[in-house]
């Protein structure tokens, strides 16, 4: 069962070979796993991130910015997309977190969360729709479970990705049949984004984590659908995934 899974997913991942994808956070984590398998079925990953690609992955453009910045963003998803000749799919990936309750997290750290989750994937989406319309192109946008309900010490990610799913639902509706628009809403997963959290916000058992490749391969089914089918929602998790429902 397992083998023919394996063997329909890749078949329906056959229509990104060459196909242009703007990853944002595409230095690691999530991002870095979408790259790495949007490469293995011959697309096109051009990565915007703070950090510098390391992965190795050949044919792979990168360019270094800050997302937070929204004149930068905007720039270099032009950049990027005249480089390439156009988009035919953005995936925003890049997401950050500042553990604590309310009170306790300085207001520039607490508004940068909104800044680079929420503000970073409007102003690449926007920057990004006037090659994606031309392409009929897709935008992948990623949530999490913690956009669906709120947890202690984590008001600022939950406001981000509440608004996530928001922007990403009405986005939806305001480009039908012209862009296609796919939220993904991931659980937890093994990354290196919990590294710099307090003790008390790390997960207590990593192995309930799903691996990023997996989630990664979702991301790629849903910008494989054809023409006139879309995916609007997906939710992925760990099968002991304790953040939904």
């Amino acid at each position: 069962m397992t083998e023919t899974l394996n063997q329909t997913v890749q078949t329906s991942q056959s229509p990104l070979r060459n196909a242009r994808i703007l990853v944002t956070g595409g230095a690691s984590g999530l991002g870095a796993a979408i790259v790495s398998a949007a490469s293995a079925e011959g697309a096109q990953p051009i990565v915007l991130d703070r950090q510098s690609v390391t992965s190795g992955e050949p044919g792979v453009r990168s360019l270094t910015v800050d997302l937070a910045q929204r004149e930068a963003a905007e720039a270099a998803v032009a950049q990027a997309a005249e480089e390439a000749g156009g988009l035919d799919a953005v995936v925003c990936a890049a997401g950050m977190d500042r553990c604590g309750e309310l009170g306790e997290v300085p207001a520039e750290d607490w508004e940068r969360v909104i800044a680079v989750n929420l503000l970073g994937t409007v102003a690449v989406v926007r920057a990004a729709l006037p090659y994606l319309r031309a392409s009929h192109g897709r935008v992948v946008t990623v949530a999490s479970t913690l956009g669906l309900r709120g947890a202690a010490g984590a008001t600022a990610y939950c406001a981000s990705k509440f608004g996530i799913i928001g922007f990403s639902r009405a986005l939806a509706a305001e480009l039908k049949g012209k862009v296609g628009v796919t939220t993904l809403i991931p659980g937890g997963m093994d990354t290196p984004f919990f590294d710099d959290r307090p003790e008390e916000y790390k997960p207590h058992d990593r192995t309930t984590l799903n691996r990023p490749s997996d989630v990664a391969r979702s991301v790629l089914f849903a910008l494989s659908q054809p023409t006139g089918c879309e995916v609007r929602e997906l939710l992925v998790a760990g099968s002991m995934e304790d953040s939904w429902p």
